[in-house]
């Protein structure tokens, strides 16, 4: 990659590859304030010369196992309350069904999404396990996990902070799962601030648990939230973070930056969005930080310009569903995949349809899953198109 016609010695030094240190990503990010073309740039060819021209994404359903939750944070209609008519708690036929329904339509992950640890709090939810003879939510997410796998998905896990006894047994169906950071900052959990209520985002137990599944070689998938009160630094500080935990096992295999919504009904409802152009350079400097890494917006939450973000370093749109809903942010609807493939075309990039495991991270992988993605997947460890067009 050539010098820019600048200088700016942070951002050359990265793109002859070296990498850039805390207290340049600061400096480069407040610059960006003023001259923010510069940063795009950077993180556009950082993109193409790491990723190429393919940007993928993962063809979903959403399955929204059992949405009461012992945390309350301020942004998130996630959560149920018992009577709520949004509440979910689905039975194994309900499971079962979906599955089917999502085979049909060839989809290939089954996303399946709790909130956390909802026994611990809610003794409706201890029952409902207890009928369905489940003693926690993780052992039922477990038999979950095995039945969509009998249908044909791949399933991808996001359940909160699971121990590790849980992932371990996750493991031997999931071919990936998730958790986000969200932020790396304590100050977020004060009074008064986005997780205050919410112990589980604590840091130090998100950063546990991700440790725990680089520890179990499980490929993750991690994130931060952008726009909910943090200052430029906790961004800066969380992206490293992340870094960090990388370096350290190897199994980060996508950042999801997503940008806040506010939502009514929730503390935050008079939030401002996140600045479109604010999200764009901490985009950018996602990709700066982390150039070899699958870096993910989701396009639902950017719904008049998700392909803007193609020029400051993405490759990934992460699950998309034709048929359900995202459960997490009802109001934003995901794009139709043909107008998502149009846009890439346009800008010179080719859609591919992934597993919920990369490419890239498929070594980790147990054999038995291996050899169910190998039936389906191209010379490149991607979708052949024909099992999801």
């Amino acid at each position: 990659m050539s010098r820019l016609e600048f200088d700016f010695e942070p951002l050359n030094k990265v793109l002859e590859g070296s990498e850039i240190t805390e207290y340049d990503a600061y400096e480069v990010f407040s610059h960006s304030k003023h001259d923010s073309e510069k940063i795009f740039k950077v993180a556009n060819d950082l993109r193409d010369h790491h990723k190429g021209k393919v940007v993928s994404f993962s063809k979903k359903a959403f399955f929204n196992i059992v949405n009461l939750c012992r945390d309350t944070c301020s942004y998130c209609t996630y959560k149920a309350e018992i009577g709520e008519s949004k509440l979910s708690m689905m039975n194994i036929d309900e499971v079962k069904n979906l599955a089917k329904s999502a085979a049909k339509l060839r989809c290939v992950e089954a996303l399946l999404v709790t909130g956390e640890s909802p026994e611990q709090k809610y003794d409706e939810a201890f029952k409902w396990l207890r009928k369905n003879g489940f003693s926690s939510t993780g052992e039922y997410l477990v038999h979950c996990s095995e039945l969509v796998l009998n249908e044909g998905l791949f399933p991808h896990t996001n359940a909160g902070n699971l121990n590790r006894s849980e992932m371990n047994e996750l493991k031997k169906t999931n071919v990936s799962m998730g958790l986000m950071l969200e932020n790396s900052s304590h100050r977020l959990l004060e009074k008064g601030m986005p997780h205050d209520g919410a112990p589980s985002k604590d840091p130090k137990a998100r950063i546990q648990i991700l440790k725990n599944a680089g520890e179990l070689k499980i490929p993750m998938t991690t994130g931060i939230l952008v726009g909910i009160g943090e200052n430029e630094r906790e961004i800066i500080d969380s992206l490293f973070t992340i870094k960090t935990l990388h370096k350290q096992f190897g199994n980060i295999q996508e950042v999801i930056l997503q940008n806040f919504e506010p939502k009514q009904d929730t503390k935050m409802k008079d939030h401002q969005s996140t600045p479109q152009q604010y999200f764009k350079r901490v985009v950018a400097l996602a990709r700066i930080i982390l150039p070899e890494m699958n870096i993910q917006i989701p396009p639902n939450l950017s719904p008049t310009n998700y392909d803007d973000f193609l020029d400051v370093g993405i490759n990934d749109w992460g699950g998309i569903s034709p048929i359900t809903v995202d459960y997490v942010n009802p109001e934003f609807a995901w794009p139709q995949i043909n107008t998502l493939e149009k846009k890439c075309t346009e800008q010179g990039f080719e859609l591919k349809a992934r597993f919920p495991v990369y490419p890239e991270f498929t070594n980790m992988i147990n054999s038995n899953l291996k050899e169910k993605i190998e039936r389906l997947s191209d010379d490149e460890k991607y979708v052949r198109r024909k099992f999801w067009r």
